[in-house]
Protein backbone atom coordinates (compact mmCIF):
# COMPACT_ATOMS: atom_id res chain seq x y z
CA UNK A 1 0.00 0.00 0.00
CA UNK A 2 1.32 3.44 -0.93
CA UNK A 3 1.64 5.71 2.10
CA UNK A 4 2.03 9.48 2.30
CA UNK A 5 5.65 8.90 3.35
CA UNK A 6 6.30 7.00 0.13
CA UNK A 7 4.86 9.89 -1.86
CA UNK A 8 7.11 12.36 -0.11
CA UNK A 9 10.33 10.38 -0.08
CA UNK A 10 10.61 9.51 -3.73
CA UNK A 11 9.54 10.57 -7.20
CA UNK A 12 9.62 6.94 -8.28
CA UNK A 13 5.96 6.07 -8.73
CA UNK A 14 5.93 2.30 -9.12
CA UNK A 15 2.17 2.29 -9.61
CA UNK A 16 2.40 4.70 -12.53
CA UNK A 17 5.26 2.71 -14.05
CA UNK A 18 2.96 -0.31 -14.10
CA UNK A 19 0.06 1.76 -15.47
CA UNK A 20 2.28 3.02 -18.29
CA UNK A 21 3.55 -0.49 -19.05
CA UNK A 22 0.05 -1.97 -19.11
CA UNK A 23 -1.41 0.91 -21.15
CA UNK A 24 1.28 0.62 -23.80
CA UNK A 25 0.94 -3.16 -23.70
CA UNK A 26 -2.74 -2.82 -24.52
CA UNK A 27 -1.72 -1.18 -27.81
CA UNK A 28 -0.58 -4.52 -29.20
CA UNK A 29 -3.99 -6.08 -28.55
CA UNK A 30 -5.88 -2.96 -29.59
CA UNK A 31 -4.06 -2.57 -32.90
CA UNK A 32 -4.42 -6.28 -33.63
CA UNK A 33 -8.12 -5.79 -32.99
CA UNK A 34 -8.16 -3.03 -35.59
CA UNK A 35 -7.51 -5.70 -38.22
CA UNK A 36 -10.91 -7.26 -37.50
CA UNK A 37 -13.37 -4.44 -36.77
CA UNK A 38 -15.24 -2.29 -39.28
CA UNK A 39 -13.25 0.87 -38.49
CA UNK A 40 -10.57 2.13 -40.86
CA UNK A 41 -7.03 0.84 -40.47
CA UNK A 42 -3.96 0.63 -42.69
CA UNK A 43 -4.71 -2.95 -43.69
CA UNK A 44 -7.57 -5.30 -42.80
CA UNK A 45 -7.94 -8.99 -42.22
CA UNK A 46 -10.38 -10.93 -44.39
CA UNK A 47 -12.25 -11.76 -41.16
CA UNK A 48 -14.72 -9.44 -39.40
CA UNK A 49 -15.42 -9.85 -35.68
CA UNK A 50 -18.38 -7.64 -34.85
CA UNK A 51 -18.38 -8.75 -31.19
CA UNK A 52 -14.94 -7.19 -30.81
CA UNK A 53 -16.12 -3.61 -31.34
CA UNK A 54 -17.72 -3.16 -27.88
CA UNK A 55 -14.49 -4.49 -26.33
CA UNK A 56 -12.48 -1.96 -28.34
CA UNK A 57 -14.90 0.80 -27.34
CA UNK A 58 -14.40 -0.15 -23.71
CA UNK A 59 -10.70 0.78 -24.07
CA UNK A 60 -10.76 3.49 -26.69
CA UNK A 61 -12.10 6.49 -24.72
CA UNK A 62 -9.47 6.45 -21.97
CA UNK A 63 -6.36 4.45 -22.91
CA UNK A 64 -4.50 7.32 -24.64
CA UNK A 65 -5.65 10.05 -22.27
CA UNK A 66 -4.33 7.89 -19.44
CA UNK A 67 -0.92 7.74 -21.12
CA UNK A 68 -0.85 11.52 -21.52
CA UNK A 69 -1.75 11.95 -17.86
CA UNK A 70 1.07 9.62 -16.78
CA UNK A 71 3.42 11.51 -19.11
CA UNK A 72 2.38 14.74 -17.41
CA UNK A 73 3.27 13.28 -14.01
CA UNK A 74 6.65 12.13 -15.33
CA UNK A 75 7.31 15.59 -16.79
CA UNK A 76 6.63 17.20 -13.41
CA UNK A 77 9.06 14.86 -11.69
CA UNK A 78 11.69 15.53 -14.35
CA UNK A 79 11.25 19.26 -13.86
CA UNK A 80 11.98 18.85 -10.16
CA UNK A 81 15.41 17.46 -11.03
CA UNK A 82 16.48 19.74 -13.91
CA UNK A 83 16.19 23.22 -15.37
CA UNK A 84 13.68 24.13 -18.07
CA UNK A 85 16.47 24.20 -20.67
CA UNK A 86 17.73 20.78 -19.61
CA UNK A 87 14.21 19.39 -19.66
CA UNK A 88 13.61 20.75 -23.15
CA UNK A 89 16.84 19.22 -24.40
CA UNK A 90 16.25 15.86 -22.75
CA UNK A 91 12.66 15.52 -23.95
CA UNK A 92 13.58 16.61 -27.48
CA UNK A 93 16.35 14.03 -27.67
CA UNK A 94 14.20 11.26 -26.22
CA UNK A 95 11.19 12.03 -28.44
CA UNK A 96 12.34 13.65 -31.69
CA UNK A 97 15.20 11.28 -32.49
CA UNK A 98 12.92 8.20 -32.30
CA UNK A 99 10.25 10.11 -34.23
CA UNK A 100 12.58 10.94 -37.12
CA UNK A 101 14.10 7.46 -37.12
CA UNK A 102 10.64 5.92 -36.98
CA UNK A 103 9.35 7.98 -39.90
CA UNK A 104 12.41 7.08 -41.98
CA UNK A 105 12.77 3.40 -41.10
CA UNK A 106 9.96 1.90 -39.00
CA UNK A 107 6.79 3.40 -40.48
CA UNK A 108 7.39 3.16 -44.29
CA UNK A 109 6.55 -0.58 -44.50
CA UNK A 110 3.13 0.22 -43.05
CA UNK A 111 2.38 2.71 -45.83
CA UNK A 112 3.78 0.41 -48.49
CA UNK A 113 1.63 -2.55 -47.46
CA UNK A 114 -1.41 -0.28 -47.19
CA UNK A 115 -0.94 0.65 -50.84
CA UNK A 116 -0.26 -2.94 -51.84
CA UNK A 117 -3.50 -4.14 -50.25
CA UNK A 118 -5.60 -1.14 -51.27
CA UNK A 119 -4.42 -0.71 -54.87
CA UNK A 120 -2.36 -3.78 -55.69
CA UNK A 121 0.78 -1.66 -56.04
CA UNK A 122 2.92 -3.77 -58.41
CA UNK A 123 6.41 -2.43 -57.72
CA UNK A 124 8.56 -3.33 -54.74
CA UNK A 125 9.19 -1.52 -51.48
CA UNK A 126 12.31 0.27 -52.75
CA UNK A 127 10.38 1.74 -55.69
CA UNK A 128 7.65 2.96 -53.33
CA UNK A 129 10.16 4.39 -50.86
CA UNK A 130 12.11 6.34 -53.48
CA UNK A 131 9.27 7.52 -55.71
CA UNK A 132 6.41 8.12 -53.26
CA UNK A 133 7.35 8.09 -49.60
CA UNK A 134 9.20 11.42 -49.70
CA UNK A 135 6.60 13.20 -51.82
CA UNK A 136 5.69 15.57 -48.93
CA UNK A 137 2.10 15.57 -50.08
CA UNK A 138 -0.93 13.39 -50.80
CA UNK A 139 -0.32 10.24 -52.80
CA UNK A 140 -2.55 7.59 -54.44
CA UNK A 141 -5.66 9.75 -54.29
CA UNK A 142 -8.62 9.51 -54.16
CA UNK A 143 -8.37 6.22 -52.27
CA UNK A 144 -6.59 5.83 -49.88
CA UNK A 145 -5.03 9.30 -50.49
CA UNK A 146 -2.35 9.20 -47.80
CA UNK A 147 0.00 12.06 -47.02
CA UNK A 148 3.62 10.98 -47.19
CA UNK A 149 5.93 10.84 -45.33
CA UNK A 150 3.82 10.00 -42.29
CA UNK A 151 4.21 9.26 -38.61
CA UNK A 152 1.21 6.89 -38.31
CA UNK A 153 1.14 5.48 -34.74
CA UNK A 154 4.03 7.74 -33.70
CA UNK A 155 1.63 10.70 -33.55
CA UNK A 156 1.66 10.21 -29.76
CA UNK A 157 5.35 11.17 -29.70
CA UNK A 158 4.68 14.35 -31.72
CA UNK A 159 1.82 15.46 -29.51
CA UNK A 160 3.71 14.73 -26.30
CA UNK A 161 6.69 16.77 -27.51
CA UNK A 162 4.46 19.71 -28.52
CA UNK A 163 2.65 19.75 -25.17
CA UNK A 164 5.94 19.53 -23.27
CA UNK A 165 7.52 22.40 -25.21
CA UNK A 166 4.40 24.56 -24.81
CA UNK A 167 4.42 23.90 -21.08
CA UNK A 168 8.12 24.76 -20.82
CA UNK A 169 7.44 28.02 -22.65
CA UNK A 170 4.73 28.94 -20.16
CA UNK A 171 6.88 28.04 -17.18
CA UNK A 172 9.71 30.16 -18.55
CA UNK A 173 7.35 33.14 -18.21
CA UNK A 174 6.12 32.10 -14.76
CA UNK A 175 8.42 29.58 -13.04
CA UNK A 176 6.22 29.33 -9.93
CA UNK A 177 3.14 28.60 -12.02
CA UNK A 178 3.40 24.81 -11.70
CA UNK A 179 3.15 24.81 -7.92
CA UNK A 180 0.59 27.62 -7.77
CA UNK A 181 -1.78 26.06 -10.30
CA UNK A 182 -1.22 22.64 -8.76
CA UNK A 183 -2.38 23.84 -5.35
CA UNK A 184 -5.34 25.71 -6.83
CA UNK A 185 -6.43 22.72 -8.91
CA UNK A 186 -6.07 20.36 -5.95
CA UNK A 187 -8.27 22.67 -3.88
CA UNK A 188 -10.85 22.86 -6.66
CA UNK A 189 -10.97 19.05 -6.92
CA UNK A 190 -11.36 18.37 -3.21
CA UNK A 191 -13.85 15.68 -2.25
CA UNK A 192 -16.36 14.45 -4.84
CA UNK A 193 -15.35 17.25 -7.21
CA UNK A 194 -12.33 15.13 -8.12
CA UNK A 195 -14.69 12.90 -10.10
CA UNK A 196 -17.17 15.56 -11.20
CA UNK A 197 -15.14 18.49 -12.58
CA UNK A 198 -12.81 16.61 -14.97
CA UNK A 199 -15.79 14.49 -16.02
CA UNK A 200 -17.68 17.63 -17.08
CA UNK A 201 -14.62 18.99 -18.86
CA UNK A 202 -14.04 15.86 -20.95
CA UNK A 203 -17.77 15.73 -21.71
CA UNK A 204 -17.65 19.36 -22.89
CA UNK A 205 -14.82 18.58 -25.31
CA UNK A 206 -16.81 15.66 -26.68
CA UNK A 207 -19.97 17.73 -27.08
CA UNK A 208 -18.46 20.92 -28.49
CA UNK A 209 -15.28 20.01 -30.33
CA UNK A 210 -15.65 16.45 -31.57
CA UNK A 211 -18.52 17.11 -34.01
CA UNK A 212 -16.52 19.90 -35.69
CA UNK A 213 -13.03 18.40 -35.38
CA UNK A 214 -13.06 14.61 -35.66
CA UNK A 215 -9.84 12.78 -34.86
CA UNK A 216 -7.07 13.03 -37.49
CA UNK A 217 -3.76 12.80 -35.54
CA UNK A 218 -2.39 15.23 -38.11
CA UNK A 219 -1.36 17.78 -35.43
CA UNK A 220 -2.79 20.83 -37.19
CA UNK A 221 -6.55 21.22 -36.90
CA UNK A 222 -6.92 18.20 -34.61
CA UNK A 223 -8.54 20.35 -31.95
CA UNK A 224 -10.68 17.76 -30.21
CA UNK A 225 -7.74 15.47 -29.63
CA UNK A 226 -5.59 18.38 -28.48
CA UNK A 227 -8.20 19.49 -25.96
CA UNK A 228 -8.65 15.94 -24.71
CA UNK A 229 -5.01 14.89 -24.50
CA UNK A 230 -3.58 18.23 -23.38
CA UNK A 231 -6.16 18.33 -20.57
CA UNK A 232 -5.03 14.90 -19.38
CA UNK A 233 -1.36 15.90 -19.68
CA UNK A 234 -1.92 19.07 -17.63
CA UNK A 235 -3.94 17.26 -14.98
CA UNK A 236 -1.07 14.82 -14.53
CA UNK A 237 1.53 17.58 -14.48
CA UNK A 238 -0.27 19.85 -12.02
CA UNK A 239 -1.42 17.13 -9.63
CA UNK A 240 1.76 15.05 -9.66
CA UNK A 241 2.91 16.35 -6.25
CA UNK A 242 -0.54 16.88 -4.72
CA UNK A 243 -0.49 13.82 -2.49
CA UNK A 244 -3.98 14.40 -1.11
CA UNK A 245 -5.45 14.03 -4.60
CA UNK A 246 -3.81 10.65 -5.05
CA UNK A 247 -5.09 9.45 -1.70
CA UNK A 248 -8.55 10.64 -2.72
CA UNK A 249 -8.32 8.72 -5.98
CA UNK A 250 -7.55 5.56 -4.05
CA UNK A 251 -10.40 6.21 -1.63
CA UNK A 252 -12.95 6.80 -4.40
CA UNK A 253 -11.80 4.02 -6.73
CA UNK A 254 -14.98 1.94 -6.36
CA UNK A 255 -17.25 4.94 -6.87
CA UNK A 256 -15.27 5.83 -9.99
CA UNK A 257 -15.48 2.26 -11.28
CA UNK A 258 -19.24 1.95 -10.78
CA UNK A 259 -19.91 5.37 -12.28
CA UNK A 260 -17.65 4.52 -15.25
CA UNK A 261 -19.59 1.28 -15.80
CA UNK A 262 -22.88 3.19 -15.77
CA UNK A 263 -21.63 5.78 -18.26
CA UNK A 264 -20.16 3.15 -20.57
CA UNK A 265 -23.39 1.14 -20.49
CA UNK A 266 -25.42 4.22 -21.40
CA UNK A 267 -23.07 5.05 -24.28
CA UNK A 268 -23.15 1.49 -25.66
CA UNK A 269 -26.94 1.24 -25.44
CA UNK A 270 -27.36 4.43 -27.44
CA UNK A 271 -24.68 3.42 -29.96
CA UNK A 272 -26.37 0.04 -30.45
CA UNK A 273 -29.49 1.86 -31.65
CA UNK A 274 -31.83 0.50 -29.00
CA UNK A 275 -33.54 3.90 -28.74
CA UNK A 276 -35.02 6.17 -31.37
CA UNK A 277 -32.33 8.69 -32.41
CA UNK A 278 -32.82 12.28 -31.31
CA UNK A 279 -30.61 15.33 -30.64
CA UNK A 280 -31.12 14.90 -26.90
CA UNK A 281 -30.04 11.27 -27.07
CA UNK A 282 -26.92 12.15 -29.05
CA UNK A 283 -26.11 14.80 -26.46
CA UNK A 284 -26.56 12.26 -23.67
CA UNK A 285 -24.36 9.68 -25.42
CA UNK A 286 -21.58 12.21 -26.00
CA UNK A 287 -21.78 13.30 -22.37
CA UNK A 288 -21.64 9.69 -21.19
CA UNK A 289 -18.59 9.07 -23.40
CA UNK A 290 -16.74 12.09 -22.00
CA UNK A 291 -17.59 11.23 -18.39
CA UNK A 292 -16.58 7.62 -18.94
CA UNK A 293 -13.14 8.81 -20.05
CA UNK A 294 -12.31 10.47 -16.77
CA UNK A 295 -14.09 8.01 -14.49
CA UNK A 296 -12.25 5.08 -16.06
CA UNK A 297 -8.92 6.89 -15.69
CA UNK A 298 -9.71 7.70 -12.04
CA UNK A 299 -10.63 4.07 -11.37
CA UNK A 300 -7.44 2.77 -13.00
CA UNK A 301 -5.27 5.17 -11.01
CA UNK A 302 -7.08 4.44 -7.76
CA UNK A 303 -6.78 0.67 -8.07
CA UNK A 304 -3.18 0.95 -9.26
CA UNK A 305 -2.31 2.87 -6.09
CA UNK A 306 -3.60 -0.05 -4.05
CA UNK A 307 -2.49 -3.06 -6.07
CA UNK A 308 0.45 -2.07 -8.31
CA UNK A 309 3.00 -0.71 -5.85
CA UNK A 310 5.31 -3.75 -5.63
CA UNK A 311 8.62 -3.39 -7.43
CA UNK A 312 10.22 -6.29 -9.30
CA UNK A 313 12.83 -7.07 -11.96
CA UNK A 314 9.95 -7.30 -14.46
CA UNK A 315 8.92 -3.71 -13.70
CA UNK A 316 12.48 -2.45 -14.10
CA UNK A 317 12.94 -4.35 -17.35
CA UNK A 318 9.61 -3.33 -18.89
CA UNK A 319 9.93 0.31 -17.84
CA UNK A 320 12.94 0.50 -20.13
CA UNK A 321 11.59 -1.80 -22.85
CA UNK A 322 8.06 -0.51 -23.34
CA UNK A 323 8.88 2.54 -25.44
CA UNK A 324 10.91 0.52 -28.00
CA UNK A 325 8.03 -1.96 -28.01
CA UNK A 326 5.67 0.89 -28.83
CA UNK A 327 7.86 2.16 -31.66
CA UNK A 328 8.06 -1.18 -33.46
CA UNK A 329 4.78 -2.91 -32.60
CA UNK A 330 2.44 -1.55 -35.30
CA UNK A 331 4.83 -2.26 -38.14
CA UNK A 332 5.22 -5.81 -36.82
CA UNK A 333 1.43 -6.23 -36.70
CA UNK A 334 0.93 -5.02 -40.26
CA UNK A 335 3.80 -7.02 -41.76
CA UNK A 336 2.75 -10.25 -40.04
CA UNK A 337 -0.96 -9.76 -40.83
CA UNK A 338 -0.13 -9.08 -44.49
CA UNK A 339 1.84 -12.32 -44.72
CA UNK A 340 -1.16 -14.23 -43.33
CA UNK A 341 -3.73 -12.56 -45.56
CA UNK A 342 -4.36 -15.47 -47.93
CA UNK A 343 -3.49 -18.24 -45.50
CA UNK A 344 -7.08 -19.35 -44.94
CA UNK A 345 -6.53 -19.55 -41.20
CA UNK A 346 -9.48 -19.08 -38.83
CA UNK A 347 -9.66 -15.63 -37.26
CA UNK A 348 -8.67 -16.84 -33.80
CA UNK A 349 -5.55 -18.66 -34.96
CA UNK A 350 -4.60 -15.79 -37.24
CA UNK A 351 -4.95 -13.25 -34.42
CA UNK A 352 -2.91 -15.42 -32.03
CA UNK A 353 -0.09 -15.67 -34.57
CA UNK A 354 -0.14 -11.89 -35.10
CA UNK A 355 -0.08 -11.21 -31.34
CA UNK A 356 2.66 -13.75 -30.62
CA UNK A 357 4.73 -12.66 -33.62
CA UNK A 358 4.41 -9.01 -32.65
CA UNK A 359 5.39 -9.71 -29.04
CA UNK A 360 8.44 -11.70 -30.14
CA UNK A 361 9.43 -8.95 -32.59
CA UNK A 362 9.19 -6.35 -29.83
CA UNK A 363 11.31 -8.42 -27.44
CA UNK A 364 13.92 -9.25 -30.08
CA UNK A 365 14.15 -5.64 -31.20
CA UNK A 366 14.65 -4.34 -27.68
CA UNK A 367 17.19 -7.02 -26.79
CA UNK A 368 19.22 -6.10 -29.87
CA UNK A 369 18.85 -2.33 -29.59
CA UNK A 370 19.75 -2.03 -25.91
CA UNK A 371 23.11 -3.65 -26.58
CA UNK A 372 24.13 -1.28 -29.39
CA UNK A 373 25.05 2.20 -28.16
CA UNK A 374 24.36 4.12 -31.36
CA UNK A 375 20.94 2.48 -31.81
CA UNK A 376 19.68 3.21 -28.30
CA UNK A 377 18.70 6.87 -28.95
CA UNK A 378 16.80 5.81 -32.08
CA UNK A 379 14.41 3.90 -29.84
CA UNK A 380 14.15 6.44 -27.04
CA UNK A 381 16.71 4.83 -24.73
CA UNK A 382 19.34 6.77 -22.85
CA UNK A 383 22.78 6.71 -24.38
CA UNK A 384 25.18 4.72 -22.22
CA UNK A 385 28.96 4.42 -22.43
CA UNK A 386 30.13 1.66 -24.74
CA UNK A 387 31.53 -0.34 -21.83
CA UNK A 388 28.04 -0.41 -20.27
CA UNK A 389 26.11 -1.13 -23.43
CA UNK A 390 26.43 -4.89 -22.90
CA UNK A 391 25.36 -4.88 -19.27
CA UNK A 392 21.94 -5.06 -17.68
CA UNK A 393 21.14 -1.34 -17.62
CA UNK A 394 17.38 -0.76 -17.32
CA UNK A 395 16.76 2.94 -17.07
CA UNK A 396 13.21 4.27 -17.46
CA UNK A 397 12.39 5.85 -20.78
Amino acid sequence: MTTPQQFQSSDRRIDLDWVRILAFGLLIFYHVGMLYVSWGFHIKSEHRLTWLEPVMLFLNPWRLSLLFLVSGVATRFMLGKSSLASLAGARSARLLIPLIFGMLVIVPPQSYLQIVESLGYPAGFFDFYVKHYFAFGAQFCPNPCIVLPTWNHLWFVVYLWVYTMALIGLLALWPAGADWFGRKLAGMLAGPWLLIVPCLLFAAWRLVLFPAFPSTHALFGDWYNHADHATAFLIGFLLARQHGIWRELKRRRWVALLAAAACFSAFILVRAGLFAPSPALKWAAASAYGCYQWLAIAAVLGFALLHLTADSPARRYLTDAIFPYYIVHQTAIIVIAHQLRDSGLPAGIEACIVILGTALTCVATYEAVRRISWLRPMFGLRTVPRRLARTEQHQPA
